[in-house]
């Protein structure tokens, strides 16, 4: 029987329960072997006072690929009568109050290919137990807030492993027989078995060392495979700045002697924070000028530090149930955009934030999958690690910031992790430390945690010339979502400015919405002004305004606020497109306004404004976000437009887009930080737009900036501009060199892989399918799963969504393979057939009939089940 028939069962956030149970102590040893590993699991358990179920059994989580050895409490050895065990739990009816339990388990981490609990990733042993996996290691009651001091021993061949790591502080090391060694970890912080961790490999280690501000001092490693070593300098600079400004910007230190960070190939996720020994993505870790773009410098140092602060914002205060997901996620995507402002360009960082919230968060919000910021059910929790989990949660947090200020908001975090520090919690006593440092009642701003969907916003204006008043009326309302069709009033914070027609500010402030309508009056002022409203984008809603071109030219000319500027820009860009778009429908020739290139040429021509907005203005809004604008997504008209417009502007500002090229380059050494970046990054647009006018001069240039780069953004830039043209010999050939220059770095083949996997040339789903044939190409790996199938179903849109059907069905036989194999990769590689409903009807039958498919395909996973079935719906 299918498990669709079956009907798994959801968990709600209504039903939870405190834990029966709890771990003072947990002792694991691990002994591990080619073949096997026997893990010997020895926990002290007592009974939770706070349970008031007075006859509670005890239940243990343990997959059903768990062999169970021997379990026995206080040394009486347990007979299979003494306990029940189904694919689930084991559960022992009759326990004492206090007691010491003992589990012997036989584990394959050889053959796990979910890569959840133990697994093998490239020969290294390696785990990834958030947030369900430590049930795969042992009998444990796997649940955030059941929270213990771990001490574990490792034992593995000293010839094949001779790194050896945990948690923690090393205690003990030592010989044992046959040639194999231990070493001992210790760590004396209480934590959830979701942050348990270990290593086991012959790996390269970078060492250095950070002096708190407190004075002590901590040894700081990176681990990774010795052809890597060369590749950590910039993931070490960034856990120092990240330590030092976690320090004095959150007063927080650490608090562990060692902490470490080691890369791993097979990996399903980005990085995990388990508690002093981070796991991470190759992808997130290594970097050199040579092997890694500015956008990777800069996702390394982000996620190191995401990662780092954690240890605080979620590993001394973590969540008590996953339901309150974001309470960790949501604060410390925040605290690393926040670090990452910091570091480099605060404007570019929230335009960048901004475009990935309102393209894909913004659509998870319009989908079958819609769920608030806190779920309030769901079937498999490895679904909700979502960008509203973590993007949105973000957001929640930043209007709290805005809300509060800096200085309350400060106030309330210091309150937050000094009253919960070792306890597991939830977003209600988050919001709870900021409303008892403020004094503010926020049980309204509580329904960005409850209410899902995204809140629009309308805003009209009226002028009394006479009085000198402005007055600014707003309209808030959010679309039903699954299981909530209607929705309360939100609190959200609104900030704006006033300009004059000379780009003086007449006011600026933030505005608090709090009412389904709500007006604001701004008097004796001596002109009617523009209103530039939502700045920073202070609150995750779409705002709509019936701007002018007049008042859009305006704020992209004088407005201070970076974010609005840009945005003015991309509403001028988005509003031609729709029109061409309609054009193009109706078979109407398809014309470039003068207007447009008149701007564009004043933003190109004015050498002191800052390259980085530059770059970021004169970059045409994506496919995918004005497929988000869509209320019927047309993918040829979106495609074709687009294409329209950026050769008709290469055209019509070609000696611009030359003399910009020329102005950006230079003979500087290759260097990561933002000014270097910025440039770089308006070099290779200019490039772009320069091979649109399909002229061999320009591809010539590409070649000699491919040929000649001394880093890594240059080089594929030229690479992926070249493959994505009409030049398809010359692309053939670069991917041909670049192919042997690199071909032993994997995660720059993973790029090259993308790159023909997003090529909208015709043909494309035979190019895929040919590269899935590749030697380098590995469908156990995630990181290549993602480089290629994921980069064609999910940014080669005009390709994916081919009138034939084809693409549907080249990712639902996917689905189907993976289902076994990697459910949760299988579950996100799912997403772009969830969106059927918001296409044409003849392309929803040709989706619907592939995500049927699946669901008929035989025994599903509950990751791949519950967003099939969901979809369906």
């Amino acid at each position: 029987m299918s498990q669709h028939n079956q009907q798994p069962q959801p968990i709600y956030l209504k039903d939870y329960q405190v834990p029966a149970y709890l771990i003072e102590h947990t002792e694991l040893r691990f002994e591990l072997d080619e073949q096997e590993t026997l893990v010997r699991a020895t926990l002290r358990v007592r009974r939770n006072p706070a349970c008031t179920r007075s006859k509670a059994a005890l239940e243990l989580h343990g997959h059903e690929t768990l062999e169970l050895c021997r379990l026995s409490i206080n040394g009486e050895i347990l007979s299979e009568r003494d306990f029940s065990r189904n694919e689930e739990l084991l559960t022992i009816p009759s326990v004492p109050t206090e007691f010491t339990l003992e589990c012997l388990t036989r584990i394959h981490p050889e053959l796990n290919t979910a890569l959840e609990g133990l697994y093998k990733s490239d020969g290294m042993f390696c785990t990834q137990c958030e947030a369900e996996g430590f049930r795969r290691i042992t009998f444990y009651p796997d649940r955030p807030d059941v929270m213990s001091v771990f001490r574990t021993r490792v034992v593995a061949d000293r010839s094949r492993y001779p790194v050896l790591l945990s948690n923690g502080n090393p205690v003990e090391s030592g010989y044992e027989d046959d040639g194999r060694h231990f070493v001992t970890w210790e760590d004396p912080f209480p934590k959830p078995a979701y942050l348990f961790a270990l290593v086991a490999g012959d790996l390269a280690v970078l060492e250095d060392s950070y002096t708190t501000a407190s004075g002590r001092p901590v040894k700081l490693q990176i681990y990774a495979d010795s052809k890597d070593l060369d590749k950590l300098d910039h993931a070490m600079l960034s856990l120092k700045r990240a330590m030092q400004w976690d320090e004095q910007v959150y007063g927080r230190e650490y608090d562990l002697d060692i902490y470490m960070i080691v890369a791993v190939d097979f990996f399903n996720m980005g990085a995990m924070e388990n508690k002093g020994l981070n796991i991470f993505n190759t992808s997130c870790v290594l970097a050199s000028p040579q092997t890694t773009t500015d956008a990777a410098f800069q996702r390394v140092e982000g996620v190191v530090a995401h990662e780092y602060f954690h240890n605080w914002s979620g590993n001394r205060v973590t969540c008590r149930d996953w339901f309150q997901l974001s309470l960790k996620e949501g604060f410390t995507v925040f605290r690393d955009a926040e670090f990452s402002a910091d570091m480099n360009s605060r404007t570019v960082k929230r335009i960048e934030d901004v475009s990935l919230l309102r393209t894909a968060q913004f659509a998870e919000d319009a989908g079958p999958m819609a769920h608030p910021v806190r779920p309030e059910s769901f079937i498999e929790i490895s679904n909700f690690y979502t960008l509203t989990v973590y993007e949105k949660g973000a957001e929640v947090v930043r209007m709290l910031h805005t809300l509060l200020g800096p200085e309350q908001f400060r106030r309330g975090t210091d309150l937050y992790f000094e009253r919960h520090d070792g306890q597991a919690v939830t977003t209600d006593e988050f919001v709870q430390a900021m409303a008892d440092v403020s004094g503010r009642d926020l049980t309204q701003f509580k329904r960005w945690y409850s209410q899902a969907g995204t809140p629009r916003i309308q805003v009209s204006d009226s002028w009394d010339d006479v009085a000198g008043c402005y007055r600014l009326t707003f309209r808030q309302s959010c679309p039903a979502t699954p299981g909530q069709d209607e929705k309360l009033p939100f609190h959200m914070p609104i900030a704006y400015g006033l300009l004059a027609a000379d780009g003086r500010e007449l006011a600026a402030g933030v505005l608090e919405l709090t009412d389904a309508e709500q007006s604001f009056s701004f008097d004796d002022l001596s002109e009617r002004p523009v209103p530039s409203l939502l700045r920073g984008f202070s609150a995750p809603v779409k705002l709509s305004f019936s701007y002018s071109d007049e008042q859009l030219l305006h704020l992209l000319r004088h407005d201070c606020d970076g974010f609005n500027r840009w945005d003015a820009g991309q509403r001028i860009a988005v509003a031609l497109m729709q029109s061409l778009m309609v054009d193009y429908r109706s078979g109407r020739e398809l014309r470039l306004p003068e207007s447009l290139v008149d701007t564009w040429r004043s933003l190109l021509t004015d050498a002191s404004l800052d390259p980085a907005m530059v770059a970021h203005l004169l970059r045409l809004p994506s496919e995918a976000y004005l497929s988000e604008l869509a209320d019927v997504i047309d993918v040829e008209a979106i495609h074709e437009v687009r294409e329209f417009l950026l050769k008709a502007l290469a055209q019509a500002l070609l000696p611009e887009w030359s003399a910009v090229y020329n102005r950006s380059s230079s003979e500087e050494p290759y260097a990561p930080d933002a000014a270097a970046c910025a440039r770089r990054s308006l070099k290779n647009l200019s490039l772009g737009y320069l091979l649109a006018t399909g002229e061999e001069v320009w591809l010539t240039l590409a070649e000699e900036q491919f040929n000649n780069a001394d880093n890594m953004t240059d080089q594929q830039a030229a690479l992926a501009l070249v493959v994505h043209s009409g030049f398809r010999q010359a692309g053939e050939r670069l991917l041909a060199e670049f192919q042997a220059q690199w071909q032993h770095e994997a995660l720059v083949m993973n790029q090259w892989f993308s790159i023909q996997a997003s090529d909208p040339w015709p043909g494309a789903l035979g190019r895929v399918q040919r590269l899935q044939e590749h030697p380098l190409f590995d469908a156990r790996n995630p990181n290549k799963l993602r480089s290629v199938v994921a980069a064609f179903c999910g940014q080669n849109a005009v390709s994916f969504h081919a009138a034939d059907g084809s693409g549907y069905a080249y990712l639902a036989d996917w689905i189907i393979q993976l289902n076994k194999q990697n459910p949760q990769i299988a579950s996100r590689l799912l997403t772009p057939l969830t969106r059927w409903k918001r296409y044409p009807e003849e392309v929803q039958l040709l989706m619907k009939a592939q995500l049927a498919r699946i669901l008929d395909s035989g025994e599903l996973s509950r990751d791949v089940y519950e967003v099939v079935s969901k979809s369906l719906v």
